[in-house]
């Protein structure tokens, strides 16, 4: 069969996109070793602020560490339960995942059609979106399982997930970093060349 009688969904990608597909690849990759979002406390007390990254993988304070602890010491007396790598092993499927979505775009970059391609691109905005939502309801977990018998007693709340809130006198924010702008490029990137590859197919067939 020529490739011009092959369904749309079924047509094999050009080799333009099979390139771009690759060089998408990169910056997932890359997202491995970079910060996805920062979460940030800054008070009278401590005037250089506190900081803490989440990774993929693990947890980074500022100061060598030590902006972790000092961040667990204070949600002590709030009575929020300590924040450990731990703590966030639900997220671990994370990794996996964005392994997978680089292996499944290598493949689409290498014998994939236009069907194969609207796949990965709404499979890696499942895991983002996914991703988010998870994140979010962690966050709520947190600030809402209070100790009851804390030093200082606040209403359950839940901690700022993007932008900035005022808890107290501390002065709290939430960023993605450039783990995540990462992750954006390569699902809008998905996204792009999906919509340039299904019209470049259309055109195709309307004028065959």
């Amino acid at each position: 069969m020529d490739e011009k009688d092959l369904p749309v969904l079924y047509r094999p990608l050009d080799r333009t996109a099979r390139i771009i597909q690759l060089l998408l690849i990169v910056p997932l990759l890359l997202s491995f070793v970079e910060p996805l979002w920062r979460v940030s406390l800054r008070a009278p007390q401590y005037p250089d602020g506190l900081y803490m990254d989440i990774y993929s993988y693990k947890l980074e304070g500022g100061n060598d560490g030590q902006d972790i602890n000092e961040i667990n010491e204070l949600n002590h007396y709030i009575g929020m339960q300590r924040i450990e790598r731990d703590a966030f092993a639900d997220l671990d499927w994370i990794p996996f995942a964005f392994g997978i979505l680089a292996l499944l775009a290598l493949r689409v970059a290498a014998i994939g059609n236009l069907s194969s391609l609207i796949d990965l691109t709404v499979l890696s905005l499942y895991v983002s979106v996914f991703s988010m939502f998870r994140f979010a309801y962690r966050e709520y977990v947190f600030g809402h399982n209070l100790d009851p018998h804390a030093a200082v007693r606040i209403q359950p709340f839940t901690p700022v997930i993007l932008g900035t809130k005022q808890v107290a006198n501390f002065t709290t924010s939430a960023m993605p970093q450039l783990g995540s702008l990462l992750v954006g490029l390569f699902v809008i990137g998905l996204m792009i060349l999906t919509a340039r590859q299904f019209f470049a197919a259309r055109s195709k067939t309307l004028h065959a």
